[in-house]
């Protein structure tokens, strides 16, 4: 049915005002070079599906009972891998699905939630969605977070960490600062990528992660997902990490809508996931090394490239027409992700592929720059 259609006078008011989130492309060709959507090049650790097979081939008749509500085997694993209690974890269907619990059990007060003018755009979604005051706080001239502009009453500060679109990196010290001085409202990092911050420096992620703070502060809440370094985008899994106080919070709001968020397959291949730490770090590494590879072809092509702490890269073509080059790619059958907003739209976000993938880029751009020189002659 077309959406001119489609008979609104059954809906309710704020199902009819809302403005939903548009997830990046999915599309279906042959001969694709997806790029726009920051999945992991790589397939997620072989014995997940031995796991998840273990389930159905033993296991199936168990089908017929609810799983774990509270994921107790995965959210083990979790504080295991972490140092940290169980009851310091909590998971759910997807990270998605985590934040929008963070907002209906943290934010919903009289002051507003502060958050970045360009981040995750999500989270002004949420915020329509639960009828939160949300004020962006502009980013730097070069895309940084400044915390002193964070400076003003607020129920919570919610930041995805690195930054997405950009791939920028703020701080342990920078977040110990905001919770620091908003003792009495909830700091929120969402931690999607932050398993490929830690190579500028050579760090691990273990230094660069907020999870190494909360038992530091009792208002910092950090949220992560499956979807990106352990390539379980297809699978729905999402975690938050923080005090037994704040993760109470969200499991009563988790229960008063859906007990049994994640299923019997999902808890058992997740928790396959993070056992096998060998695979995860062979393939994060692999994916950090392509990233830094793309970042040097790409500014050997007079593309300005940001520091990338994440699985993709935010770059700006020598002459600004990002949109111009993104639609020149698709007719190649190569996707990335353009965002024709504000301050933004000069840029392109390309996830880091394959070295195959990534080669086929940079002959793509290669050849469009050629094509341009002859041109412009």
């Amino acid at each position: 049915m077309s959406e001119s259609k489609i008979d609104t006078r059954l809906w309710s008011s704020k199902a009819r005002n809302l403005s939903p989130y548009v997830p990046g492309e999915q599309p279906q060709h042959d001969n694709l070079c997806k790029l726009n959507t920051n999945e992991n090049p790589f397939p997620p650790s072989p014995k997940v599906g031995e796991a998840i097979a273990k389930v159905l081939e033993q296991q199936a008749d168990d089908l017929r009972l609810y799983p774990a509500p509270e994921s107790d085997d995965l959210r083990a694993a979790l504080a295991q891998l972490y140092s940290i209690e169980a009851n310091q974890v909590f998971v759910g269907n997807g990270s998605d699905e985590v934040l929008a619990l963070v907002f209906a059990s943290f934010f919903l007060k009289e002051r507003p939630v502060l958050a970045p003018d360009i981040s995750y755009s999500f989270y002004p979604v949420y915020a329509q969605t639960f009828g939160i005051d949300l004020i962006q706080i502009a980013l730097e001239e070069d895309f940084s977070i400044d915390p002193d502009a964070y400076r003003q009453p607020c129920s919570g500060i919610i930041i995805a960490n690195p930054n997405a679109p950009t791939g920028l990196l703020l701080s342990l010290d920078d977040i110990r600062k905001l919770a620091g001085e908003h003792t009495n409202a909830v700091i929120v990092i969402d931690e999607a990528y932050i398993d490929f911050a830690g190579a500028a420096d050579g760090s691990s992620d273990s230094e660069v992660s907020a999870v190494s703070l909360i038992n530091e502060f009792d208002n910092i809440l950090v949220t992560q997902t499956f979807s990106k370094s352990r390539s379980l985008a297809g699978l729905r899994v999402g975690m938050a990490f923080g005090n037994i106080s704040l993760i109470e919070a969200l499991t009563r709001m988790k229960n008063s809508f859906n007990s049994y968020p994640l299923d019997k397959l999902a808890q058992a291949g997740a928790t396959a996931s993070v056992l096998d730490t060998e695979y995860f770090e062979q393939t994060r590494q692999q994916v950090i090394d392509l990233r830094e590879s793309l970042t040097a072809d790409l500014v050997a092509l007079d593309y300005q490239v940001l520091p990338s702490h994440a699985n993709f890269v935010f770059v700006r073509p020598k002459e600004g027409n990002a949109s111009a080059v993104a639609n020149a790619l698709r007719e190649q059958g190569i996707i990335v992700r353009h965002f024709d907003k504000p301050r933004i739209s000069e840029y392109l976000r390309i996830t880091t592929g394959t070295a195959e993938q990534n080669n086929r880029l940079i002959d793509a751009l290669q050849a469009l720059q050629k094509k341009a020189e002859i041109v412009a002659d």
